[in-house]
């Protein structure tokens, strides 16, 4: 992997002068398609997606140009993810725990307390696992590329308690994204979790609205969230990727030569993009605890527990059917 610093990953080290260009670079291009992301283009996501682009629009004689919109210039995840659905746009990076809401198993990833590491993460989603999710988005008509980008795993900050058992979760007011999944397990545990959007949650943070959240590291640091909180619970409770979905239509609309290369461009940017996490998750929790706050690294054994004792995971095999379960446990080991 190429030599890469913090700094260069969240400041735009990594975005090559292409990618800071207007979108309307390429009037020549025979096809132009676009792709959409909520995260800034300093982002290891949105950046070695732009450098993908930049090769697939070089590599194909300018036959293809794909915008790469980051920010959500093109809308919520809500409102992106209908427009790929209807074809106004091509390409949509989006959360998989977040894609649950249309397409259940793609929650699969992020079942709380599931994966112990990377490598037992990475070997299930380049899998068996990451199959049955494809599967799944591809009954409604969208195709992923083949390998998913990572968010990573996430952490519990608060800005009153030290997180080491189950116990210190009850009666935690907690902010968590909208879906289903957050607030189950964090309700399996006793808390009160809040749903609120990301660019309310420092703000929220601030006032004691709620009084944690839970998010990876690299979110935690560009949100500056250490800010207003004091402790930080390494907990590797959920995992969450990002899938590039295209819509089916226009996939299939391409020559076959531009579809195979918008594959392997895009597959050769998420293996780049999961090592840049990975160098994020070593440095973080060091550039963390220099801004002040207090981390520790729980023992996560008697959390899966906690939720198998209240019935979280039985519920989430009903939910989700035996067979998308069963792909699960042979990746991870029993949970229900």
């Amino acid at each position: 992997m190429m030599n890469l610093n913090r700094r260069m990953l969240l400041a735009g080290g990594l975005v090559a002068p292409a990618a800071l260009a207007a979108c309307g670079k390429g009037p020549d291009a025979e096809i132009v398609w676009r792709l959409a992301t909520n995260l800034p283009i300093t982002h290891p996501l949105s950046a070695r997606m732009k450098e993908a682009a930049d090769r697939v629009y070089q590599q194909s004689n300018h036959r293809l140009l794909i915008e790469v919109y980051p920010s959500s210039q093109l809308g919520s995840d809500a409102d992106t993810l209908a427009q790929v659905r209807a074809g106004a746009i091509q390409m949509l990076s989006i959360s998989g725990l977040i894609m649950s809401i249309l397409v259940p198993v793609t929650a699969l990833s992020g079942i709380g307390f599931a994966f112990t590491d990377r490598q037992q993460l990475f070997g299930a989603m380049d899998g068996d696992l990451g199959d049955v999710i494809k599967k799944g988005l591809a009954d409604h008509h969208l195709i992923t590329t083949p390998k998913v980008f990572e968010s990573g795993f996430r952490q519990i900050t608060t800005s009153t308690r030290q997180i080491n058992s189950p116990a210190d979760l009850r009666e935690m007011k907690i902010r968590v994204p909208l879906g289903a999944l957050w607030t189950s397990m964090f309700r399996s545990f006793g808390s009160s979790p809040t749903s609120i959007n990301f660019n309310e949650v420092y703000s929220a943070l601030q006032t004691h609205v709620v009084e944690g959240q839970e998010n990876p590291l690299a979110v935690v640091d560009t949100g500056k969230l250490y800010e207003v909180q004091r402790y930080c619970a390494l907990t590797n409770h959920m995992w969450d990727g990002f899938w590039l979905l295209q819509n089916q239509e226009a996939l299939e609309k391409l020559p076959g030569d531009l579809r195979d290369l918008v594959q392997l461009e895009f597959s050769n940017a998420a293996d780049l993009q999961r090592a840049d996490l990975a160098v994020l998750a070593e440095t973080l929790p060091a550039k963390m605890q220099a801004e002040g706050m207090t981390l520790n690294t729980p023992e996560t054994g008697v959390f899966r527990q906690a939720l198998r004792d209240v019935g979280f995971y039985a519920q989430w095999k009903e939910r989700l059917g035996d067979q998308a379960w069963r792909t699960l446990e042979n990746a991870v080991g029993g949970l229900a």
